[in-house]
């Protein structure tokens, strides 16, 4: 506006006061105010990009390298053209760095006409989560600077970053064996090859349970009572809500729970038995298909409505992947804790209301939990008390802290762990610090 402002403004002395020299300055004021803004929309629309990842599912520490293939459709020739493959700051630059930048995302660049350019750049990894790559934004403009257009030229891309697998050295929860069987209270069934005695016979009986030897030597008939069936596998329940997870924790202890959840999940995958996921947090890739992905906000209308969408992050339907065995289980799970963020949905106390009619009898319930309120600590004696074998990992550093969630737990008779830091998770199952 303040150009064509000063262009009326010459026009009109010039009309006003006859001269000339005036109204040609506005006649060439205003040409050249639309010539540029001509050839920097022309520039602008004559670029086009496609990113290529050459690994979109990674370890932890392993390189990942972008490349930006830029392409001038048209014969224009675009004397200069700023270029930036968007990387969130919150992911790059706030501590812990997530993703390790090695060379440079942002170029300047000019591109004659029918020609194309390759851009390059490796990220690193540092965390486990679902990350955005892009989208690559387009800056250019008039050689006078008097107009500048941008354009998002490519769409954004996602990086999956799974989360450690750490070997464990024992798997013994709620159990005096080395491989999870333990004792239970709900008999589903019997195992025909433990027998734990002998009784009189009853009516219904089947012939297979006589025990002819004992029925030989009474002089009556004796029936086998078998033992019932060991349960074996687990399901784990995560807490990822805020507040049993505060910020000053984060995204360590988060990250040190995924960890140890994925670890204990790979230990049982290995002994064939069976394991599932139960959790109150949110699925990144769920948010971003609702909330659409970030961007690098230009105004500042942008950025409140950005903040405005992120000021609640509700989630009221847990995350429940059933027990299950085999690799493509174990990779659904793996995938699935590596997207894994916090939440402001249901707490802890009420999943476990809402998730308990798909616990299996037959495995562990292992609950890895920051910090226990009494809530939560009677949920998790009520679950108990109704049979489940309940276990609880206390994912906190400070001692104190542990030592309280420890005796709300102790009150419901719930054997308790602790998981100190990413060293103690090889160990995890077998530091028992209280069992009733």
């Amino acid at each position: 506006m303040g150009y064509a402002a000063a262009m009326a403004l010459l026009l009109l002395i010039g009309l006003l006061l006859g001269a000339s020299l005036f109204v040609y300055a506005a006649y060439a004021l205003t040409a050249v105010f639309f010539i540029s803004r001509f050839l920097a929309s022309r520039w602008s629309e004559s670029i086009v990009a496609e990113r290529q990842l050459n690994l979109t599912e990674v370890e932890i520490d392993q390189p990942v390298t972008i490349g930006i293939k830029l392409s001038n459709r048209s014969g224009w020739f675009v004397p200069w053209m700023l270029i930036e493959d968007y990387l969130s700051k919150r992911s790059t630059r706030q501590p812990p760095i997530a993703i390790e930048v090695q060379g440079s995302p942002i170029r300047l660049l000019m591109l004659p006409g029918k020609s194309q350019r390759l851009i390059t750049y490796t990220v690193i990894p540092r965390r486990r989560g679902f990350f955005q790559v892009g989208p690559t934004i387009a800056e250019t403009g008039d050689l006078l600077g008097l107009h500048r257009q941008y354009r998002v030229i490519a769409e954004p891309q996602y990086l999956l970053v799974l989360p450690k697998i750490i070997p464990l050295q024992g798997y013994e929860i709620a159990s005096k064996r080395p491989v999870g069987e333990i004792q239970v209270t709900y008999r589903l069934m019997e195992d025909p090859t433990l027998i734990s005695g002998i009784r009189e016979y009853q009516q219904g009986d089947p012939l297979s349970r006589v025990h002819w030897r004992a029925t030989a030597r009474t002089g009556k008939l004796h029936s086998k009572v078998f033992q019932p069936t060991s349960v074996a596998g687990a399901m784990i329940v995560v807490d990822l809500h805020r507040d049993s997870n505060p910020d000053r924790h984060e995204p360590l202890r988060t990250d040190l729970a995924i960890t140890a959840t994925v670890s204990i999940c790979h230990t049982l995958y290995q002994m064939q038995q069976q394991f599932g996921l139960i959790t109150n947090g949110r699925d990144s890739a769920d948010k971003i298909r609702f909330e659409g992905w970030e961007g690098d906000h230009r105004t500042r209308e942008e950025a409140m409505q950005s903040v405005r969408e992120a000021t609640e992050d509700n989630r009221l339907k847990p995350i429940v992947l059933p027990a299950g065995r085999g690799p493509d289980h174990f990779h659904e799970l793996h995938q699935t804790a590596a997207r894994l963020i916090r939440t402001d949905g249901l707490p802890l106390s009420k999943v476990l209301i809402e998730t308990q009619s798909r616990l299996p009898r037959d495995a562990s319930v292992i609950v890895i939990v920051q910090e226990v309120t009494e809530e939560t600590a009677l949920s998790l004696g009520l679950l108990r008390r109704q049979g489940f074998a309940v276990s609880a990992i206390v994912n906190h550093f400070e001692q104190q802290a542990v030592l309280e969630a420890a005796s709300r737990l102790m009150a419901q008779r719930i054997p308790v762990f602790h998981l100190h830091d990413e060293q103690s998770i090889h160990q995890i199952c077998r530091s028992l610090i209280l069992k009733w």
